[in-house]
C-alpha cells in the first residue's frame, strides 16, 4: 500500500517543513523558529495559526527554557512518520476539525499540502476558474526529473478543468462564452479531439436538465467540482496533495485484506468501515461455518447418489439408486422438508439439473440408462420422457442459459441439443461424453470425455477445441458461476482447480480420497471462495479455494458421500448424499457464544463503556 513515488524528491520542501525547526535551529525554508504559548511553530512566509482560540497560561522563563530544550531533543521524524502525520491531518481536515490540524501542523513542523494546491484546491470548489489557473501553473515546476510525463499530465489536468468551466457556462445560458472556452481553450490543447466534438454538441441542448442528462455531469455546484477536485489529485504526486480521503483507502484495503486471508470469512464483503471495527483484527470462528450436522435426512430407502439446490436456494432436489427423486423446501429458519416426490426412474437417479427459472428438473439415470426425464417441478408432473434409442447412455445434462434448450450425453458416443419437448435440435457424433456444461455465453457447451479431456464444442458452427488435458479420467466437473474457473474430480488425484481462460492448472486440493467412484464437488460460500467434495473416507472435505490443505473435514456419513452441493443464496448450508442412504445437511453451530456470534469482527454486543461509568 504505497503512495503514488512521484515527486518524492521534494517531500522536503513539499511535505513537511526542514528538520531543523524541530530541533530549535532557524528553518532552512526561510522562516524564523519561535516559541508562542508552549508550541514550537515554524513562519514559512505563510501566515499560520498558533493559538486555535486556546487560552495560553502564564509561563515562567524556565518554563519556556524547558519547553525549547525539550524541542531540541525532539526526535527527528521520518519519512514513514510524517507520511502519518498528513494522513491524520486530511483526515481531521475532512471532518472540519482545522483548528486541530493546525495544531498537528504546528508541533510536528510538517504542512499537508503545498501552499499551491492549497489556493488551487479552493479555487476548484469556488468554481473561480480565472484564478485557478495560476496556482494551476505553478504545477509546471513537476517537469524536473522525478516527475514524468508532466505535459501530458498538464494537458489533462487543464483539459478537466475547461471542461468543467465550458459545461457551467453553457448551463448558465452563456453560450458565448461557452464558444469562447471551447474554441480559444480547449480545442488548441489538442487532447482528446474526440470528446471535443461531443461537447460541442451540448450547445444544442435545449435546457439545462437535458445538458445534465446527455453529459451525465451533476451541475454546476460543489458535487461536480469535488468530484472534479478528485480527478484532478489523481494526477499529482502525494508529496504536493494527497490522494482524497487516503487514510480512510488505506483502513479499508486493511480490513478486505483481513478478510481476504480468513480462512472461515462466509458472509458478505462490506467495502464501509462503519460495519467492523478497527480495533480488533479480523478473525471468523469455525464455529460460524458449516460445519455441523443440522438434520439428516431419512426418507431414500437406497444409496443417495445425488443432490442439487435450487438456483434460488429454496428447494433441494436428491436423486436414489431406489428410483425416486425428492423435492425438499427450505423454508425460512433453513430446516428442510419434504415437498414432493417424483417416482418411476427405473435405473436410478444419478444426475439432476434445475433449469435456469427452477420451473423445471432434468433427472439422469447411470450408465445402462437410456432416458431422461424432465419433470415440471411445482405441478410434480412429467413433462417429457425423452429417449433417442434403446442403445444410449444419458448419463448428463446440462441446460442452456435461456432455459429453451438443453444438452445431453452419455459414454454410448451420445451427444444431444433437445428442446423441452424432447425434440432433438442438434446432435454430435462420436463424442463419450462423462460430463457437460453450458457456458453463458449460450453457444459453448464443455464436455467431459473418456480422453481425459474438457472439450469446446461450439453447436451453431459445429467447432470444437481442447480446453482441459488432464493425465487420468474426469469423473464429473462444474464451473463456476462467471465461467473462468472449473473443479474437476479426477479418479486417483482428488479434486483440481483448472482456469478456462488461460487454460491451466492452478491448484491441487489434498486429502480428499477419489478412486474411479463419481464424486460431484461444487463452488460454495460468499463469492464462491470455498471449495467442497464428498470422498471415498466417508467424508466431507471443504478448502478455502486457495489453499490447497482442507481447513474442514466433517464427519458422519458411514459410507462414500458421492455429491455435496452449497446453496447459492443461503452460504451458511450444505447438502451431502451419500450411499448410507442419507442425505445430511450442513450448516454453523446450534448455539454460539457472544465472540463467536459476532466473528470477533471488532464489535461485542456487551457495552464496557457503560460498565466502567
Amino acid at each position: 500500500m504505497q503512495a503514488n513515488g512521484a515527486g518524492q524528491g521534494q517531500d522536503s520542501e513539499l511535505s513537511c517543513l526542514n528538520n531543523s525547526a524541530q530541533n530549535g535551529e532557524p528553518s532552512s525554508a526561510g522562516g524564523a523558529h519561535t516559541n508562542v504559548n508552549g508550541l514550537s511553530t515554524t513562519n514559512n512566509g505563510n501566515s499560520v495559526s498558533n493559538n486555535v482560540g486556546i487560552p495560553a497560561p502564564a509561563a515562567s522563563n524556565n518554563a519556556v527554557s524547558s519547553d525549547a530544550n525539550s524541542v531540541k531533543k525532539k526526535k527527528r521524524l521520518s519519512q514513514s512518520e510524517e507520511d502519518v502525520i498528513r494522513l491524520i491531518g486530511q483526515h481531521l481536515h475532512d471532518l472540519g476539525l482545522n483548528q486541530t490540524v493546525d495544531l498537528l501542523m504546528q508541533e510536528s513542523g510538517c504542512r499537508l499540502e503545498h501552499s499551491s494546491a492549497t489556493k488551487f484546491c479552493n479555487h476548484v470548489v469556488e468554481g473561480e476558474w480565472d484564478k485557478v489557473m495560476k496556482p494551476f501553473e505553478m504545477f509546471l515546476f513537476f517537469k524536473s526529473s522525478n516527475f514524468r510525463g508532466t505535459q501530458n499530465i498538464y494537458s489533462r489536468m487543464k483539459f478537466l478543468l475547461l471542461q468543467q468551466k465550458y459545461l457551467e457556462y453553457l448551463e448558465d445560458a452563456k453560450v458565448l462564452e461557452a464558444l469562447q472556452v471551447l474554441r480559444a481553450e480547449l480545442t488548441p490543447l489538442k487532447y482528446n479531439t474526440e470528446r471535443i466534438h461531443i461537447l460541442s454538441g451540448y450547445l444544442m441542448c435545449s435546457h439545462a436538465e437535458d445538458l445534465r442528462a446527455k453529459a451525465d455531469w451533476e451541475g454546476k455546484g460543489t458535487a461536480s467540482r469535488t468530484k472534479l477536485l478528485d480527478k484532478l489529485q489523481t494526477y499529482l504526486p502525494p508529496s504536493v496533495m494527497l490522494p482524497p480521503r487516503r487514510l480512510q483507502t488505506l483502513l479499508r484495503q486493511a480490513v478486505e485484506l483481513q478478510r481476504e486471508r480468513c480462512l472461515y470469512h462466509n458472509t458478505k464483503l462490506d467495502s464501509g468501515l462503519d460495519s467492523v471495527s478497527l480495533l480488533l483484527d479480523h478473525a471468523c470462528s469455525r464455529k460460524q461455518f458449516p460445519c455441523y450436522t443440522q438434520q439428516i435426512l431419512t426418507e431414500h430407502c437406497n444409496e443417495v447418489w445425488f443432490c442439487k439446490f435450487s438456483n434460488d436456494g429454496t428447494k433441494l432436489a436428491t436423486g436414489s439408486k431406489d428410483t425416486t427423486v425428492i423435492v425438499w423446501h427450505v423454508n425460512t429458519s433453513h430446516q428442510l422438508k419434504l415437498m414432493k416426490t417424483l417416482e418411476g426412474h427405473a435405473y436410478g437417479v444419478s444426475y439432476l439439473a434445475w433449469s435456469p427459472d427452477d420451473t423445471y428438473l432434468i433427472a439422469c439415470g447411470p450408465d445402462d440408462c437410456s432416458e431422461l426425464w424432465l419433470w415440471n417441478v411445482q405441478a410434480g408432473e412429467l413433462r417429457t420422457k425423452m429417449s433417442q434409442s434403446h442403445e444410449d447412455s444419458l448419463t448428463s445434462v446440462a441446460w442452456n442459459p435461456d432455459g429453451k434448450r438443453f444438452v445431453t450425453g452419455g459414454q454410448r458416443g451420445q451427444f444431444y441439443q433437445c428442446d423441452l419437448d424432447g425434440n432433438l435440435l442438434d446432435s454430435w457424433e462420436g463424442v463419450r461424453v462423462q460430463c457437460l456444461w453450458c457456458l453463458g455465453d449460450t453457444r459453448t457447451v464443455l464436455a467431459s470425455d473418456t480422453h481425459q479431456r474438457i472439450r469446446g464444442y461450439n453447436f451453431e458452427d459445429l467447432t470444437d477445441r481442447n480446453i482441459v488435458q488432464e493425465d487420468h479420467p474426469i469423473m464429473s466437473f462444474t464451473v463456476s458461476k462467471n465461467g473462468r474457473l472449473a473443479l474437476l474430480n479426477v479418479a486417483t488425484q482428488g479434486v483440481h482447480l483448472w482456469d478456462l481462460h488461460d487454460r491451466v492448472l492452478v491448484r491441487k486440493y489434498q486429502g480428499v480420497t477419489q478412486g474411479f467412484y463419481t464424486i460431484h464437488s461444487c463452488f460454495g460460500g460468499h463469492n464462491e471462495d470455498f471449495i467442497a467434495s464428498g470422498s471415498e473416507d466417508h467424508k466431507v472435505y471443504i478448502w478455502h479455494r486457495r489453499s490447497e490443505l482442507p481447513i474442514a473435514e466433517l464427519t458422519g456419513h458411514t459410507r462414500t458421500v458421492n455429491c455435496v452441493s452449497w446453496n447459492p443464496v443461503v452460504p451458511g448450508l450444505l447438502a451431502s448424499a451419500s450411499d448410507d442412504g442419507t442425505v445430511r445437511i450442513w450448516g454453523p453451530a446450534p448455539f454460539l457464544d457472544v465472540q463467536d456470534a459476532e466473528g470477533l469482527n471488532g464489535t461485542e454486543l456487551f457495552d464496557w463503556s457503560s460498565y466502567f461509568n
